[in-house]
């Protein structure tokens, strides 16, 4: 009888040990062949939200609700340095200031 349950724990903790392995080579694998990269995201609230996400050579500005995505804007990969990225933080902070003073008059 003992053994039995021996056996049984045996089992069950190679069948987790195989899940575990096979949950770290996919999420490797998925690291290198991702198409999609997040740059940054920002949240304005519970699933709500601007994404800077990179597809290949293009670098996609995206809104995000609860119920709805869209493109804001889409540059070129050379177009986005430095500048464009503090432009674009010095624009998000101007929403999220927004934001605060908009749920302080509520």
């Amino acid at each position: 009888m003992t053994g039995t349950y021996i056996q049984m724990i045996l089992a069950l903790a190679a069948v987790i040990g195989i899940i575990f392995l096979m949950s770290l080579f996919l999420k490797k694998r998925q690291g290198k062949s991702g198409v999609i990269n997040i740059l940054a995201y920002q949240s304005f609230g519970p699933r709500k939200g601007i994404a800077a996400l990179k597809m290949g050579r293009e670098v996609l500005l995206i809104g995000i609700t609860s119920t709805d995505i869209r493109l804001l804007k889409t540059f070129k990969e050379n177009e986005f340095d430095e500048h464009t990225s503090s432009e674009i933080n010095s624009k998000l902070r101007m929403l999220r200031d927004i934001k605060e003073r908009f749920d302080e008059h509520k």
